[in-house]
């Protein structure tokens, strides 16, 4: 069934542009009728994880310093790809960029809106598995630490907090599920 939209637009502008994101203020009646204002951020690329997964059942996690928490950060190799290329080609540059990985076997795991009350980031997560170990090629602006591990662990540092990253989590959880369920 689809829902009808129950906002009117009054009016809209640009607030911010740059290669990654938009910012656009909306003049709106919501859905009492009252008058007020929406922000919303538009991703100019589509969001990409990859949970690489070996045969012993090891991953591999990437730690950074995200900026805008100000904190250090252990996740799942991810990043975006434009929104005209396919998600899984992307997810292909990101695990070789992020780690040196390839894989010869890629599945779906999930997708998920990142922030949807403020954002329309969409994301698309994989399982990664047939790999072969090459050598990493970050981009110029990050400065990654790669972390083998046992998937095991990786999941209770979801469950207990140490990884806080969304696209990890849910993941990293999703996978455990459906492993508990032999689906994967």
């Amino acid at each position: 069934m689809e829902e009808i939209n129950p906002w009117t637009i009054v009016d809209s502008r640009k607030i911010y542009e740059n290669n990654w994101i938009g910012l656009t203020e909306h003049q709106v009646i919501n859905p009492s009728g009252g008058k007020g204002i929406y922000g919303e951020v538009h991703f100019r690329n589509h969001a990409i994880g990859i949970l690489p997964l070996d045969e012993e059942m090891n991953t591999w996690l990437v730690g950074q310093y995200r900026f805008p928490l100000k904190a250090y950060s252990w996740e799942i190799p991810e990043g975006g790809g434009p929104l005209g290329l396919e998600p899984l080609d992307s997810a292909k540059r990101e695990l070789l960029e992020e780690t040196g990985l390839t894989a010869t076997d890629w599945k779906e795991l999930l997708q998920m809106h990142l922030s949807n009350s403020v954002s329309d980031e969409l994301a698309t997560v994989y399982i990664a598995r047939g790999l072969t170990m090459g050598t990493a090629e970050p981009e110029e602006t990050e400065e990654l630490v790669l972390r083998k591990l046992p998937f095991e662990e990786a999941y209770q540092m979801a469950m207990d907090g140490r990884i806080t990253d969304s696209v990890s989590v849910a993941a990293l959880l999703k996978a455990k599920i459906l492993l508990l369920e032999g689906r994967l």
